[in-house]
């Protein structure tokens, strides 16, 4: 009885994919909550053409939009 309800058996299993589940349903809930804060923060790029293919200054070339 101690394997089928162990941490190895069925009660592992369980806690495993509540475990797993929790985690998904978290990360995911961070990523509508970001998402939802952002989208009314638009940004512009200044001087599209001088940005590098790869170049950490390209950063300071998209400037948030303050309304």
């Amino acid at each position: 009885m101690n394997g089928l309800f162990g941490i190895n058996g069925l009660g592992g299993y369980i806690v495993a994919v509540v475990l797993l589940l929790a985690i998904v349903f978290g990360l995911g809930y961070a990523a509508v909550i970001t998402q939802k804060a952002e989208a009314n923060n638009p940004y512009v790029i200044e001087n599209p053409n001088s940005i590098q293919m790869k170049s950490v200054e390209n950063a300071g070339h998209f400037q948030s939009v303050e309304e």
